[in-house]
């Protein structure tokens, strides 16, 4: 009777001791790193004690269409997302996938599943083999419109498809949870929005649906959807990419920002460089917001996730009534304690993080998106908008502009305590915009904001404005930063203003390299294992 039950314990040994060498054999996913670098954050479900049960019913049905949106915006940049992700076995790369929202790792562009070539500079907006020259030289009234697709006839010319017969299917579904919510909202401006954004989702047209979401100012819900940004058109800067985001208002920080409205023209006045390069009058209908996200959707849940808005885009509607500017509290929050906090610490020398802020990371960010509604919007030489004139370099100056713009305006705000019931100091804006900026280079080369982040940190190492020690810590001159700073916001105000191409091109590949100061620091941030950005896990 011993022999066979020692035979059975040898044998659960065999097996036990296979067991172990296979799973330290068996490799790591080369993705796990990649996915690490977005850490999940998760919202606890929102505070919805004081809304009506017709409003419930109206953010449900926004989710919807969000939802929606999602899918568009899967078709618009990449293609089939389902034929995409069936193909990839690794868990770790699928998840990748649906963070990049393709086979393209936003941070470089370059392609991480096989089958698959590096990311087109105009994504899926036109023809993979389409060249500038040959966009430039085809006369099509419609193809410089931000709302239509390129696509190759049969007989392999070009032609123009309007946004809203490509995704007819889904605009249809979408137009179907917005009417339904503009007939259960008790709020005559809430549904004056949607039954616009409707029409304008059915006919590529949004001034008017811009205007009534200005001016739907009353209501505790927001939702922004439609196509937005330009920045996923590489190529030409020119086409808009679908996303939405669901909102909550948090009334009393509202109340506190909009103060600040009333001073556009004064913060216009304040910008440094040539009065002739800032000539634009912002509306006098602008308004800011104070926002907790319930939702992303698009192109606003693809890699990394925005922490503020500033829209609409539209020069026509900035000119004729203003902007809103929407501040993405319990993302600003999550963003600053998951990131910016813990890389100043790391990167930063001592003396120098007792300066950094939650409270200055706010401000910056507030005073980022208003200065994305100042400066110019059309050219001052007939060269028509900013956008049609620096072609792919207009997104990557506008978050120059805006960026620099921002922290000049929070310091000059901070020195005299203007920013009321907020004490913190021009140091804290500057110390903390830096560990903002060289944690924003993780974002990449082929991003604008990316790219935006690298140049502007170049440009004030040049400018002498820190000092990398050994240690891989930084001291900071704020001075020298501060004032170059408010020469490279008059810089680009400047090359917006005339519409200097070749001046912006050149600009940029000068300065939109990384440097082997960000190779260190990356590395260092890789070894403390903080995270490049974050994806959103929503409760509700």
């Amino acid at each position: 009777m011993k022999k066979p039950i020692m035979k059975k314990y040898l044998l659960l040994a065999a097996l036990s001791l296979a067991l172990a060498v296979s799973c330290k054999q068996a490799p790591e996913s080369p993705f796990a790193r990649k996915v690490a670098d977005y850490a999940v954050v998760t919202f606890e479900a929102p505070d919805l004690s004081g809304i009506t049960d017709n409003g419930k019913e109206v953010l449900r049905l926004y989710r919807y269409a969000a939802d929606v949106v999602d899918s568009i915006y899967w078709q618009q940049y990449f293609g089939d997302k389902q034929a995409l992700l069936n193909g990839i076995e690794d868990p770790l790369q699928k998840t990748f996938a649906e963070i990049n929202y393709g086979p393209w790792d936003r941070a470089d562009g370059k392609s991480f599943v096989e089958g698959y070539g590096d990311r087109p500079a105009g994504a899926g907006f036109y023809p993979a083999d389409m060249t500038v020259e040959e966009f430039e030289a085809w006369d099509n009234p419609d193809k410089d419109s931000p709302y239509t697709l390129v696509r190759r006839a049969a007989d392999g010319s070009l032609e123009a498809v309007w946004y809203h017969d490509a995704y007819k299917p889904y605009i249809e579904k979408i137009e179907n949870s917005l009417k339904v919510a503009a007939d259960v909202t008790i709020k005559p401006s809430v549904r004056e929005y949607l039954l616009k954004k409707i029409e304008a989702l059915k006919t590529d047209n949004y001034y008017e649906s811009a205007l009534a979401w200005l001016d739907m100012d009353d209501s505790k819900m927001d939702l922004v959807i439609g196509p937005n940004e330009v920045t996923d058109d590489q190529l030409l800067g020119i086409k808009r990419s679908y996303e939405a985001y669901v909102l909550l208002k948090n009334l009393t920080q509202t109340d506190e920002l909009m103060q600040y409205v009333s001073r556009i023209g004064e913060l216009q006045e304040d910008l440094p460089g040539d009065p002739e390069y800032k000539t634009f009058q912002p509306g006098t209908g602008s308004n800011i917001f104070s926002c907790d996200a319930l939702y992303y959707a698009g192109k606003a849940n693809a890699g990394v996730k925005v922490i503020a808005l500033n829209l609409p885009f539209d020069a026509d509607v900035q000119r004729d009534r203003g902007t809103r500017t929407i501040l993405l509290q319990n993302v600003i929050r999550a963003k600053y304690n998951s990131i910016i906090k813990p890389t100043g610490e790391r990167l930063l020398d001592a003396e120098t993080a007792e300066h950094l802020s939650p409270d200055a990371f706010f401000w910056n960010i507030v005073f980022r998106e208003v200065a994305h509604g100042l400066g110019v919007k059309e050219t001052v030489n007939g060269k028509g908008s900013v956008e049609q004139a620096l072609g792919s370099s207009a997104a990557t100056f506008e978050e120059i502009k805006s960026n620099a713009a921002g922290v000049l305006l929070v310091c000059k705000l901070q020195k005299h305590f203007d920013i009321r019931n907020h004490y913190f100091y021009r140091d804290d804006a500057l110390t903390t915009f830096f560990a903002s900026l060289v944690r924003s280079e993780r974002f990449g080369e082929a991003s604008a904001l990316g790219r935006c982040s690298v140049i502007i940190f170049n440009y004030l190492n040049e400018a002498g404005a820190f000092e990398h020690k050994p240690s891989g810590q930084y001291i900071l001159n704020l001075d020298k930063m501060e004032n170059a700073l408010s020469d490279l916001t008059a810089f680009v105000l400047k090359t917006q203003a005339t519409g200097d191409r070749e001046g912006a091109q050149a600009f940029e590949s000068k300065y939109s390299k990384h440097s082997a100061d960000y190779e260190e620091d990356l590395r260092n941030l890789r070894l403390e294992q903080i995270p490049a950005d974050i994806r959103l896990n929503f409760k509700h």
